[in-house]
């Protein structure tokens, strides 16, 4: 047994669930006060240092010589603790640790923003984002962010995908929706004083933006390695303002050759399973903080997903159940136009379950999908799971030259600059799918906190640069 043995909080856990005989030992612990709790002969310090989601009671009393020095400790402070870990006599606590010293390794003024009294709203923590983490929900949320982006990497590798770094800047506008942030070395002062562009001069020398999607590019990949995929973040210049748009956040997206839209479906539900299970086993304590304190019933949720039957139907055949459904809906559903949130929600529910609509109108979706033999609908699908509607959408990907190529002029999109994704076709192509899905669209569903700006560490929305309060040069 070591003798002041230096130990993370998670250790800590993980010896005390496992191993009986630590009661006893002396161990060195490092990390920041959560709460501190003063008596005329003892206190109490809630001692977290972010290696398991549970904090440390550490004790002492008034037989220490460093007694009023220790009583002074402000919420905040970074400290080392050396002690004894003790059997606790509270319910609910299965150990604690009678403080022998403490050393303050960084003090913390009175006027720290995250004081025990009053809990701060979500709002006033974006504004204070740095020290958002601190907090049981924020702590919870972005430890289930790693856990879950490791999920996905450990689901794909374990698959025999190959992982691509796509390119943030690029030509090309994958979507075809036109927002894109521009990127640019031009003096954008007297461009407007002389009201004329020369792009020749630019760094790139033509028109180049901040990347909306990396699907193009991995769909290069995937006609060398047959399974790619790519997770990284993608940019969006929509001025919108609710709660799932960010302009900065995470994509995930998978392309595999030799694949058509049912075996793309096959792939969507199989990882999005692996990946909500994997949450659940391995942040079993965070998970029940959300569920007792966020979305009730949420772990139900989940659970329910990971043993569900995902149903296959057609958009037509949606928008026919919503029409027969005797619902006043908002928004009426038609054929051949998209369906809304309160649609959305009423398919789950009417499935019992998570469902993926297929064969959508093609004058509703992007040029890149595959045509199907009726000329009015693609290969597309979106994956509608309870209680959240869409969060994955994915498509067989158009094979065939020509039929791409009288898409694009359909769409009167220039046929400048993506030879290369046209010769795909011409130089061994073959059927192939893949999908899409926001990161931070599955944390919401994860974790049960629904606004996006809360899933991500540093939210860029539109009119906001940083939430730090950072001044960027000029």
């Amino acid at each position: 047994r070591d003798s002041w043995a230096s130990r993370g909080l998670g250790d800590v856990y993980k010896r005390q669930l496992y191993v009986s005989d630590h009661i006893g030992e002396k161990i060195t612990v490092q990390g920041w006060v959560r709460s501190h709790r003063k008596q005329a002969h003892f206190g109490f310090i809630d001692l977290h240092d972010g290696t398991t989601f549970n904090g440390l009671q550490v004790v002492y009393e008034d037989n220490l010589p460093t007694f009023e020095d220790i009583t002074k400790i402000k919420l905040g402070s970074a400290v080392t603790v050396k002690g004894t870990l003790i059997t606790s006599p509270k319910e609910g606590q299965k150990f604690e640790l009678t403080l022998e010293e403490l050393t303050l390794e960084g003090d913390c003024p009175d006027d720290y923003p995250l004081q025990a009294k009053g809990r701060p709203t979500r709002e006033y923590l974006r504004e204070i984002a740095y020290l958002r983490p601190r907090t049981n929900l924020f702590q919870a949320v972005f430890k289930v962010r790693s856990v879950a982006a490791y999920a996905i990497h450990k689901y794909f590798q374990e698959n025999n995908y190959v992982y691509v770094h796509t390119p943030l800047i690029t030509a090309s506008d994958c979507e075809g929706a036109g927002e894109m942030f521009q990127v640019t070395t031009l003096d954008l002062n007297k461009i407007a004083e002389t009201g004329k562009v020369d792009y020749s001069k630019d760094f790139f020398g033509k028109p180049t933006a901040l990347t909306v999607s990396g699907q193009l590019q991995g769909e290069t990949f995937a006609m060398a390695y047959k399974k790619i995929y790519t997770f990284g973040p993608t940019f969006r210049a929509e001025n919108s303002n609710t709660k799932t748009h960010a302009s900065e956040f995470w994509m995930i997206e998978p392309e595999i050759a030799f694949c058509d839209l049912n075996g793309d479906m096959d792939v969507m539900e199989g990882m999005l399973k692996y990946v909500v299970k994997y949450v659940l086993d391995n942040c079993q304590t965070e998970m029940e903080f959300f569920d007792k304190f966020v979305e009730k019933g949420l772990i139900e949720k989940l659970t329910k997903l990971v043993n569900s039957h995902f149903t296959r139907i057609k958009h037509h055949d949606v928008i026919t159940i919503l029409k027969e459904a005797k619902v006043d809906w908002e928004f009426a559903p038609e054929y051949g136009e998209d369906i809304a949130k309160e649609h959305e929600k009423y398919i789950t529910e009417h499935f019992n379950g998570p469902v993926f609509i297929t064969d959508w109108p093609k004058d509703i979706k992007a040029f890149y999908m595959k045509q199907n033999p009726d000329g009015k609908t693609v290969a597309a699908v979106d994956l509608e799971v309870p209680s959240a509607g869409e969060l994955m959408g994915g498509s067989q990907r158009e094979e065939n030259y020509e039929k791409l190529i009288q898409r694009m002029k359909e769409l009167n999109m220039p046929e400048e600059g993506m030879d290369w994704y046209l010769n795909l076709r011409k130089f061994g192509g073959c059927v192939h799918s893949g999908f899409g899905m926001g990161f931070e669209r599955l944390l919401i569903y994860l974790t049960g906190v629904e606004n996006i700006r809360d899933v991500i560490p540093y939210p860029r929305t539109p009119n906001t640069v940083s939430y730090t309060h950072l001044t960027l040069p000029t």
